[in-house]
């Protein structure tokens, strides 16, 4: 695997016809402007000099499952730069969504365990899990605004400041205190617009509701769609 990279840590150039039928995969990706998609190729080759994948479960990392996932971990920082992602290596891909143990603890004491089916999942300071039937499948999701790779990867944009609370680190408190007005206000009128959906029979919303259940999932359920299909996105969210 990536023997084209092997002992480079920066830029090689990518196989062309490896990173041709990435693009035709993904529209979202190949119908960039000129420019992004130069950089876009730059930064997918310096991503896989960086970074370490690991399959789980028996699935093996093929060039093409890299290439996919790592093209579209750089679309959120494409105009940043990839020092956003500096605080891990590892990358764990499952063959498909998993189930998850959970537990919390309530206000009262009282301990809860569940199971939870996982598309994915960011760790602070540590690796990033997808699944690669969810990325294999992102050309046509994006028709719903969904993309796991994107939402996973700016969930570790929003803990770079170790707080999980829908915003990155911010040059100033006053960009930090725009950005949360702006996100607390969209966040609620769309969590209204799910509730009344949900109780009342109302419209559903096009934006993947999970985007409800709290700010830092609407920060990248948000992301998602504006990375995959702005068009549409920029109808309810303009």
């Amino acid at each position: 695997m990536w023997g084209w990279l092997r002992g480079r840590r920066r830029g090689p150039a990518l196989p062309d016809g490896l990173w041709q039928l990435t693009l035709a995969r993904y529209p979202f990706l190949s119908q960039r402007p000129p420019a992004d998609l130069l950089r876009l190729r730059e930064l997918t080759a310096e991503f896989l000099g960086r970074k370490e994948f690991h399959g789980a479960g028996g699935l093996v990392i093929s060039d093409e499952i890299a290439l996919a996932i790592a093209a579209q971990a750089v679309l959120p920082v494409l105009h940043l730069g990839l020092r956003w992602y500096d605080d891990f290596v590892g990358i764990v891909v499952h063959a498909d969504q998993v189930v998850a143990r959970r537990s919390a603890t309530d206000d009262a004491g009282v301990a809860h365990e569940w199971d939870e089916e996982v598309a994915g999942e960011a760790m602070d300071q540590g690796p990033v899990m997808v699944n690669w039937h969810d990325v294999a499948h992102a050309g046509t999701s994006a028709a719903l605004g969904y993309n796991v790779v994107i939402h996973e990867f700016v969930h570790k944009l929003d803990l770079r400041d170790g707080v999980l609370d829908g915003c990155p680190p911010m040059r100033s408190r006053q960009a930090r205190d725009h950005w949360l007005q702006v996100m607390r206000t969209e966040y609620e009128r769309f969590r209204e617009q799910v509730i009344v959906a949900e109780r009342f029979g109302g419209a559903r919303p096009w934006l993947d509701d999970y985007g409800a259940t709290a700010i830092d999932e609407f920060f990248p359920v948000a992301c998602e769609a504006y990375f995959v299909n702005r068009e549409r996105f920029t109808q309810d969210f303009p």
